[in-house]
């Protein structure tokens, strides 16, 4: 099993909240990104603090989102590997 890269890991769970619609409560999201809940708070809180997600709360349930920073991370993250990918680096 390989282990995931620092910038994979924020990846995925960018990308996770991106494939639902721009919102997920946090329990999924936990689920969805294969971690344990005390590695992904570390995560969490990087994230919140780069502000390239944010939290929502409607009707008592918080929600997570991606900002427009994080839209644009996974953007940039995409163009890399895509180069990499092109150049077979």
């Amino acid at each position: 099993m390989v282990k995931r890269e620092r910038l994979d890991i924020i990846k995925d769970i960018l990308s996770i909240i991106y494939q639902n619609r721009n919102s997920v409560k946090i329990t999924p999201l936990i689920r969805q990104s294969n971690m344990s809940s005390t590695r992904f708070k570390e995560y969490y809180h990087e994230l919140l603090e780069k502000e390239l997600v944010n939290e929502i709360i409607n009707g008592g349930n918080k929600f997570v989102s991606l900002t427009n920073k994080g839209y644009r991370f996974l953007e940039k993250y995409n163009t890399i590997v895509s180069f990499i990918d092109e150049f077979e680096l």
